[in-house]
């Protein structure tokens, strides 16, 4: 079995003109069950020696705490440097124990000028439900194509109050309705983790979010503020993140008339430029 993970960044429900985060992304990192117990240890051994083995209590990593300007929460007034290193230190786990990361990102300006031909069971200009739809694609392409005959994937993610309705009926379409050829088999069950704090993999996957949605953000002009050691510190990151996601290129869905949906996918989906490496100095690892 292998669990697919999500956490998002950059919500901001119907509100697509959001001049503070103009860009959504759904993320998370993929886990064979065979190395959940290896991340879960690595990831409590690094939170460890970060706190010098006295982690607050009921401590639970969230991304913006850890990567505001000052610190917050329990990394309040701590120095930035620790914490820009304890977010590499994460990251680099990812790579280490050798999973990889799946993502969907939206410029959401791109939602408000383009147009679905394409008929879906809930709205399309939501970033958020358009990318869990995609990523279902993406996820049971993923594993029919690169896993072995005899995978599975299950989906974990957060649930939204918000979007509880929309993503229900979203798994049944998916699931259930439509010709045979288009309906998710490879996918065999959809879940919630019953405590965040409990599930690292949850909180890497928040950390994945954030790291990708603010280099993007740079990327595309939207933060022309930046200072020039945070711009490099990102595009660190994207590179960590970029490296381990299987397919780059968008995974069509074939089908009468989803051609439409491919070209509005395409459309709105935000993407760095193909030289952005060059652009801020970084060798692939």
């Amino acid at each position: 079995m292998h669990f697919f993970y999500l956490d998002e960044s950059g919500d901001t429900g119907g509100n697509l003109n959001d001049p503070d985060q103009p860009i959504f992304v759904l993320a998370g990192l993929s886990v064979s069950d065979k190395k959940w117990n290896n991340t879960k240890e690595s990831h409590d051994t690094i939170i460890s020696n970060y706190f010098g083995g006295q982690i607050p209590e009921r401590f639970e990593l969230h991304s913006t705490e850890l990567l505001s300007p000052n610190g917050e929460g329990p990394f309040e007034g701590h120095d930035i440097e620790r914490r820009l290193q304890l977010t590499r230190e994460l990251l680099n786990s990812i790579v280490e124990v050798g999973h990889n990361i799946h993502y969907f990102a939206i410029e959401k300006q791109s939602l408000l000028e383009a147009e679905c031909q394409y008929a879906i069971p809930y709205d399309a200009n939501n970033p958020y439900l358009l990318s869990f739809d995609y990523l279902i694609t993406y996820i049971n392409w993923h594993v029919k194509e690169n896993l072995g005959q005899s995978a599975r994937g299950m989906i974990v993610m957060d649930e939204k109050e918000e979007h509880h309705e929309s993503v229900e009926a979203i798994i049944h379409n998916r699931r259930f309705e439509g010709p045979n050829n288009q309906k998710v088999k490879w996918i065999v069950e959809f879940s919630y983790p019953v405590d965040s704090r409990k599930n690292p993999m949850i909180q890497l996957s928040d950390l994945i979010a954030l790291c990708i949605r603010r280099f993007l953000e740079i990327e595309k002009g939207y933060k022309p503020d930046t200072p020039e050691v945070v711009k490099l510190f990102y595009a660190e990151c994207f590179n960590v993140i970029d490296q381990r996601v299987v397919g780059r290129r968008l995974i069509e869905r074939n089908g009468r008339d989803l051609n439409y949906l491919n070209d509005y996918l395409s459309a709105v989906q935000c993407k760095p430029r193909t030289q952005w490496r060059r652009e801020y100095g970084i060798q692939r690892n």
